[in-house]
């Protein structure tokens, strides 16, 4: 079984953002991606649940994809400026693939 190098891109942002990511990850040529909703956490301010609500969208979402290591440039100048006032953190990591023509 062949597995391929690849990058785990996880974003981490308010709900209210999340058309404005879609359409960035669209642009920056990324051909599919999960979106999940946060049950709740802990940042620099401390704890927070989806019912005592963060920011201000009362929410937060995951943005899940993976991605082949040559867009990885492309998409990190398309999602910073999203970021912006935004509560959110983004980091990627790298992983390995099976069916690597899907990325």
């Amino acid at each position: 079984m062949q597995m391929h190098e690849a990058k785990r891109v996880e974003i981490i942002i308010e709900a209210i953002m999340e058309r404005q990511v879609a359409r960035a990850l669209t642009a920056a040529g990324v051909t599919g991606f999960t979106i999940l909703p946060v049950l709740g956490g802990s940042g620099r301010s401390g704890g927070w649940t989806r019912e005592g609500g963060v920011g201000r969208a009362n929410g937060m979402i995951a943005v899940i994809c993976l991605i082949a290591p040559h867009r990885e440039a492309a998409l990190m100048e398309a999602i910073f400026p999203l970021l912006g006032d935004h509560i959110g953190v983004v980091s990627v990591t790298d992983t390995r693939i099976l069916r690597a023509e899907r990325f």
